[in-house]
C-alpha cells in the first residue's frame, strides 16, 4: 500500500514523543497497500511513479531499494529496529497524521505539515486540525528532513527523542520518501464535497430477508436524525500566529447521504457489481452491511478500492490481520469454532481417540465454520467426522445425519432455527452436543427440551444479563423512534456501527480521508462505554476484530431463554 521521503515520515517525530511502547513491539504491521497518486503530475511521471513506489516500500514495508530490510538504530542499549518493525507507518500510521494520545504524541508528517512556511501557518485554511501538529517549529526542507531521518536533528537544529531511529537512506531512497510523504496530501477525498459526505451499506444476496429490513430500519433512522439534528459547527480558534492550531480547527455541517448497494448473483460477479456502483455513487466509506456465508469479494474490493468498511454484520468474515480498511466486531461463527475447540478438548480431557461428528447445511455459513473447527480439533489430536446436509426438506436425510451421532464422542451443530426445531421429532444422541449459537438464534432458539439437557450453546457475545445497560441505551432509541426489534442483535451492532462513526468523524473535525477515519475509529473504540453487546471492544496493532472472545453457555431449564455459561470469557 505506498511513497516517499522515509526520512521525513519519521523525522516528522520532531518533537517526538513516541513512547517506547511503539518502538519496543514487534508485532507486524497492519498496513496493507494502498496507492495515493493525487499529486501533480510531474513531466516526468513514470520516474515519479517508481519514486512513490520506493517510497511507499519503505514507509509501509520496511524495504529499501535493494530489497534488503530498513534498519532503524537508536542510541544508548535500545536495540535496533529492522524491516517491517522499522517502517514509518508504525508510529505515523496510514494516514501520515500521526496519533495524540496520553501516551504516545507522533506528529503528522505529510508534506503539508513539514514543508508548510511558518508564517503563514496562522490564517491557512489548509492546514485542518489534527490533535498531535507541532505548528511552533521552523518548516522542514528537503535537506534538513534528510539530516533528521539520518541524524535525529530537527527543523531548527535540535536533537529529536532517543525513541525517534536514525536511518541509514541513500539519497535516491530519501528522495523516494520526500516524494511520497508529499502525495499523501491529497486535495479531494471520494464521497465527500462541501455539502454532503456519503456512505454505503453492501447487503450480499444469501443475507437474510429480514435481516436486512432490521438492519435498513437502523442506518436509516440514524442518517435522518444526523441531518435533522447535526453537530454544531466549531468556530475557528484565533490564537497566536505561531501556531499551526490558529484558525484550522473548524468542523463543517455536512449531510450524511445513505447509498444501498444490494448485491445479486454468485459471488464472482460482486466485484464487478461494486466496482459500477462506486464509479457511480463515490463513497468515503461503507458503513455495516450484512452478509451470511461470503463476504471475501467485499472485503477484498474494499481493500483494493481503500475503502473503509466499519463494522458489517458478517458470520463468516475474511480474516487477514494485515489488511487495513475492513474492521469488524469480531470472527463470527470462526470464532465459534475457536471456543468450541475448547470446550471440547476441556470436556474430553484423558480420553484418547475421540471423535467429533459435524452437521451443516451445503453452501451455508456452518460450512465455513465446521471447516474451520475441524481443523482446531485435527491438531489437537481429535478425529473429525462431517455430515453436509443438501436437501433442505428431506426429513429421512436429517435423520440419517443424527443417527452417526451415537458412534461419536461429540455431537455439533451448525445449523439454522428451521432445522433446529426439527429436532423434536429426534432423541437426543447420548453424547454432548454444541449448537451454534450465532446460527441458531442465541438463547432464543427453538431447541427442544430433549436436547436442552446435554446441548451446549457457543456464545461470541456477552451474557444478557451483563449486557442490560449496554443495550437498554439503543433499544430505548428504537423504540422512541417506533423501529421493531427484528433482530436485536443485528440491530444494536448497526446502531452501534453509526455510532462509532459519528464519533471518529467529530474528533476528526475537517481532516476528511479513509486512512485517518479508520485510525481515528481504532484510537476511540477502547474508549466507548456503550459497547452493545460485547463486554469490550479495542483494536490493537495488527488487529481488525475488535471482540475477541466469548463464552460456552447452557440452557437453565428445560423451558425458556436464560443461559447459564459453562467458563468464564474466553479468548481461543
Amino acid at each position: 500500500m505506498r511513497w516517499v521521503g522515509l526520512a521525513g515520515a519519521l523525522i516528522a517525530c520532531l518533537a517526538l514523543e513516541v513512547t517506547a511502547r511503539v518502538w519496543a513491539s514487534s508485532s507486524p504491521t497492519r498496513y496493507a497497500q494502498a496507492e495515493f497518486n493525487t499529486a501533480p503530475v510531474p513531466e516526468n511521471a513514470s520516474a515519479t511513479q517508481g519514486a512513490n513506489a520506493l517510497g511507499e516500500s519503505i514507509y509501509l514495508h520496511g524495504i529499501t531499494q535493494s530489497g534488503s530490510e530498513l534498519a532503524g538504530a537508536r542510541g544508548g542499549a535500545l536495540p535496533v529496529t529492522t524491516g517491517v518493525d522499522a517502517a514509518c507507518v508504525n508510529c505515523h500510521r496510514h494516514s501520515g497524521l500521526g496519533t495524540n494520545d496520553e501516551r504516545i504524541r507522533v506528529p503528522p508528517i505529510t508534506g503539508r505539515y513539514l514543508f508548510h512556511p511558518q508564517e503563514a501557518s496562522a490564517g491557512d485554511p489548509d492546514l485542518h486540525y489534527v490533535g498531535a501538529v507541532l505548528g511552533d517549529r521552523a518548516p522542514y526542507t528537503d535537506a534538513t528532513l534528510a539530516r533528521a531521518v539520518r541524524e535525529g536533528i530537527n527543523s531548527e537544529g535540535k536533537p529529536l527523542g532517543t525513541l525517534m531511529p536514525r536511518f541509514h537512506l541513500n539519497d535516491t531512497e530519501m528522495q523516494a520518501l520526500v516524494t511520497y510523504l508529499r502525495s499523501m496530501d491529497r486535495s479531494t477525498e471520494p464521497g465527500v464535497s462541501d455539502t454532503v459526505l456519503h456512505f454505503a451499506t453492501i447487503v450480499t444476496p444469501d443475507a437474510d430477508p429480514q435481516k436486512r429490513g432490521a438492519m435498513l430500519s437502523v442506518l436509516q433512522q440514524y442518517f435522518k436524525d444526523k441531518n435533522l439534528f447535526p453537530f454544531p459547527p466549531s468556530p475557528r480558534m484565533h490564537t497566536s500566529a505561531k501556531t499551526v492550531y490558529a484558525k484550522s480547527m473548524y468542523m463543517a455541517n455536512r449531510r450524511w447521504q445513505l447509498h444501498v448497494w444490494d448485491l445479486s448473483g454468485p459471488p464472482s460477479t460482486w466485484r464487478a457489481q461494486l466496482e459500477e456502483r462506486i464509479a457511480k455513487e463515490p463513497v468515503m466509506a461503507v458503513v455495516s452491511g450484512l452478509g451470511a456465508g461470503q463476504w471475501e469479494p467485499v472485503h477484498e474490493f474494499c481493500e483494493q478500492q481503500h475503502v473503509p468498511c466499519l463494522f458489517p454484520n458478517v458470520e463468516v468474515p475474511l480474516v487477514e490481520e494485515r489488511d487495513f480498511y475492513s474492521l469488524y466486531f469480531s470472527k463470527g461463527v470462526l470464532l465459534e469454532a475457536g471456543l468450541l475447540a475448547n470446550a471440547i478438548e476441556e470436556s474430553g480431557a484423558g480420553r484418547a481417540h475421540r471423535t467429533v461428528l459435524q452437521i451443516y447445511r451445503d453452501g451455508d455459513s456452518g460450512e465455513s465454520a465446521a471447516r474451520a473447527l475441524g481443523q482446531n480439533l485435527q491438531r489437537r489430536g481429535i478425529a473429525v467426522r462431517n455430515h453436509m446436509l443438501t436437501s433442505v426438506d428431506s426429513e429421512g436425510e436429517f435423520a440419517r445425519a443424527l443417527e452417526g451421532a451415537s458412534s461419536a464422542d461429540s455431537l455439533v451443530l451448525w445449523l439454522r432455527p428451521s432445522d433446529i426445531a426439527r429436532l423434536a421429532s429426534i432423541p437426543p444422541p447420548g453424547v454432548p452436543v454444541y449448537v451454534s449459537g450465532v446460527l441458531g438464534g442465541l438463547e432464543h432458539m427453538p431447541l427442544p427440551a430433549s436436547w436442552r439437557v446435554q446441548a451446549h450453546l457457543s456464545y461470541p457475545f456477552d451474557l444478557p444479563d451483563r449486557r442490560l445497560i449496554r443495550v437498554d441505551y439503543p433499544l430505548g432509541w428504537f423504540s422512541l423512534r417506533h423501529i421493531p426489534v427484528v433482530d436485536e442483535q443485528v440491530q444494536v451492532d448497526t446502531y452501534l456501527a453509526c455510532g462509532l462513526l459519528a464519533e471518529a468523524l467529530s474528533h476528526s473535525a475537517d481532516t476528511f480521508n479513509r486512512e485517518y477515519l479508520v485510525e481515528r475509529t481504532e484510537d476511540l473504540l477502547e474508549h466507548r462505554v456503550l459497547t452493545g453487546y460485547y463486554p469490550r471492544l479495542t483494536l490493537a496493532e495488527g488487529q481488525r476484530f475488535a471482540s475477541k472472545g466469548g463464552y460456552v453457555v447452557h440452557f437453565k431449564g428445560a423451558e425458556g431463554s436464560a443461559i447459564v455459561a459453562d467458563q468464564d470469557w474466553t479468548v481461543p
